[in-house]
């Protein structure tokens, strides 16, 4: 064991000199996407900066020879604003972005690389987003929020903003549900993908309608293509009558040049994220099989273009498919997928081989180079924040990008392994460890477990800005962020066996972990603390009426009354497939896994943090919660912002809670705590 630990504690870098605190974590450069330049030879990406003064968040576009040969970016515009999402135009002379730099809401510019020179091209009241060039460089799809009625034309736009300007109250009548989502209220207006002509001709809307086209996404971006003769446009789209039932969303083709959309898939879950094969022949997408349910799994589809026929390849791979790049000769696939506690890039040839390319971080954004034996993309480390990568077939990854390093050489971060124990039903559960930095391993340390989201989804070996484990492991203790029961990167079946099980197997799971963590030689098993957003915060408000082996916890945004719950929140097909329908017909299992049910069981102090503006988990489950806490006389604090939803995101929000939720801890898990 000694030698083990020698071993494992030597990767610390040698120049670290300091913990990390939350104003180095927010000074982090966050890079975006490498976007390959048609000839190979150049990456644009975006870089963002945290104004911490400001309480805002500017970012520019960024140049970067491919190869590699200078690790020194050129900035290409001033980033007093927000510059973002470069795109090749098809001859390699002109980069498309948005831009807020007028103040208002983000427009398309035009970056002419031999001069330097940027020109605005759109004045979209909707703003313009996600854009993309037609292949013959003829013009730009982007997405815009427009009024169904209106379309493009802002004569029309400008009266319908008049008059909600001038109406003389801001009450709203209500006829149907999923009225608000996630930190929004449904406002008039859809998102609609939209053609701009570089010849000086008029915009025209592509998706006409009712409904958002691409639908809603909390990533956003991959929800369309075009295709490589510039002639057809592939969109995904919900058009079911009642959305906040259902998951199901379709593919639909569209002539660019005018004429009625068609739809090309049938299944009742979700369609989504289209890409056109170079040779024009496919388009490849992820779906899932069952309406309904978020969480299923996200197989590989290929239409034929020729036959107008579908299938599905790789279909014995049984981890989601989150993203897929086409190899420049059309015969096979880049896909990123959760694998054990990362996120890893393979290779899938079409008629279904599958081949591991790279598992060394947390990878994402994949571009492939015109001649197919270069990868790029972007990646991160639970101690390294995202940068780009470039990676010849089966050779080793090279860094592109080193904004941070300066930075991350004056900081001492915390290492990192993986711990394994057996859960419930003998299933065996990966758990991240991540230790204090600056360690001695002959000292004993308080802990943090940290409980994930979702419930369907993971802790990956990636660099984050909220829920950072070195933030708390520089303040000196040892962190653990299991992976139980409902986690993905294990195979499907692991994440379905949460679904209607929420305080069962995970529940030993992570109990069981947290066993394991106490019995290692460094962590002080009288002293561990836990903290979860989200199902993390469900796990939270379960342990406080199970267990009193925690000296101190933290719900964020946590579910704590099921049956509110399901009358407030937005997506209805979430608690009805989680818990077997609604909670009037089918009541049992709201009843069985409700964790206000066991309040008279509560007696560790507890920190709440809930946002006014969180429509997925509301509010009130949060005031009820500590409503609870402080009735029963627990120890218990509520941190509320009432300018935040689901996420903590705005930057002196997240430093309160960084600040507040350390403090918290240090309050009950430091020697000679206890709340004094």
């Amino acid at each position: 064991m000694r030698k083990l630990l020698i071993c494992f504690f030597l990767a610390l870098p040698v120049l670290a000199q300091r913990p990390m605190t939350f104003e180095d974590l927010a000074a982090m450069r966050r890079i975006g996407a490498p976007r390959l330049s048609p000839d190979g030879r150049w990456i644009a990406y975006d870089a963002s900066t945290i104004d911490l003064a400001a309480n805002a968040r500017r970012s520019s576009i960024y140049l970067l020879r491919a190869d590699g040969s200078s690790a020194t970016a050129r900035q290409l515009t001033d980033g007093t604003k927000q510059d973002e999402e470069p795109a090749w135009s098809p001859d390699g002379r002109t980069l498309a972005y948005v831009s807020n730099r007028d103040g208002g809401a983000k427009q398309v510019y035009l970056y002419d690389v031999a001069s330097g020179k940027s020109r605005k091209l759109t004045s979209l009241a909707g703003g313009a987003g996600s854009v993309k060039w037609l292949p013959d460089g003829s013009g730009l799809v982007l997405v815009s929020d427009i009024y169904p009625e209106c379309g493009v034309d802002p004569q029309c736009t400008e009266q319908k903003d008049a008059a909600a300007e001038k109406a003389p109250t801001k009450a709203r009548v209500i006829t149907s549900l999923l009225y608000r989502h996630w930190n929004g209220w449904q406002e008039p207006t859809r998102a609609h993908i939209i053609y701009v002509p570089l010849d000086g001709g008029a915009a025209r809307d592509l998706t006409p309608g009712a409904f958002d086209a691409p639908p809603f996404s909390v990533g956003g971006g991959g929800e369309f293509d075009v295709s490589p003769d510039s002639r057809e446009l592939v969109y995904a789209r919900t058009t079911e009558e009642h959305p906040e039932v259902t998951t199901n969303s379709d593919l639909f083709l569209v002539p660019i040049g005018g004429g009625d959309a068609r739809r090309i898939t049938t299944r009742t879950g979700a369609d989504t994220s289209p890409v056109y094969s170079p040779d024009g022949r496919w388009i490849a997408w992820r779906s899932q099989a069952r309406g309904g349910y978020e969480s299923d799994l996200w197989e590989l589809w290929l239409y034929d273009r020729t036959s107008g026929t579908s299938q599905r390849i790789a279909s014995q791979f049984n981890d989601w498919i989150e993203s897929a790049t086409w190899s420049p000769d059309s015969k096979s696939l880049f896909i990123t997928a959760p694998l054990k506690g990362k996120e890893a890039i393979y290779e899938v040839s079409l008629d279904g081989r599958t081949s591991l390319v790279n598992n060394s971080g947390s990878a994402s954004d994949v571009a492939v180079a015109r001649d197919g034996k270069t990868i790029y993309f972007s990646m991160s480390t639970l101690r390294r924040p995202s940068d780009i990568y470039a990676m010849q077939r089966g050779g080793a990854v090279k860094q592109l990008t080193h904004e941070n390093d300066a930075r991350l050489a004056q900081i001492a971060m915390g290492a990192t392994r993986d711990l394994w124990w057996t859960g419930a039903d003998n299933a065996q559960i990966q758990g991240h460890l991540i230790t204090p930095p600056n360690f001695d391993p002959a000292k004993k340390y308080p802990a943090i477990v940290l409980i994930h989201g979702g419930p369907q989804g993971a802790w990956s070996d990636a660099w984050s800005y909220r829920w950072n484990p070195q933030v708390f492991a520089a303040r000196g203790y040892v962190i653990l962020m299991p992976n139980p029961r409902g986690s993905s990167g294990f195979g499907q079946p692991f994440v379905e066996q949460i679904s209607r099980d929420w305080g069962g197997r995970v529940y030993t799971d992570i109990m069981n972990g947290v066993d394991a963590f106490a019995q290692q030689p460094f962590v002080d098993g009288t002293r561990i603390g836990a903290a979860g957003g989200s199902f993390g915060g469900y796990m939270i408000d379960w342990i406080l009426g199970h267990t009193n082996r925690f000296k101190a916890l933290v719900s964020h945004a946590g579910v704590y009354n099921l049956q509110s719950m399901y009358g407030v929140t937005e997506e209805l097909w979430f608690p009805e497939w989680e818990f077997g329908g609604n909670p009037w017909d089918n009541p049992e299992l709201y009843e069985k896994w409700s964790p206000n049910r066991f309040v008279k069981n509560f007696a560790t102090p507890t920190l709440v943090s809930h946002g006014e503006l969180d429509y997925r988990v509301p509010i009130g489950e949060g005031l009820q919660l500590f409503t609870a806490l402080q009735r029963r006389g627990v120890p218990s604090e509520l941190l509320y912002f009432p300018d935040e939803g689901h996420w903590v995101l705005k930057p002196q929000n997240s430093r309160l809670w960084y600040q507040t939720v350390g403090d918290w801890f240090d309050r009950w898990l430091q020697r000679g705590g206890g709340g004094a």
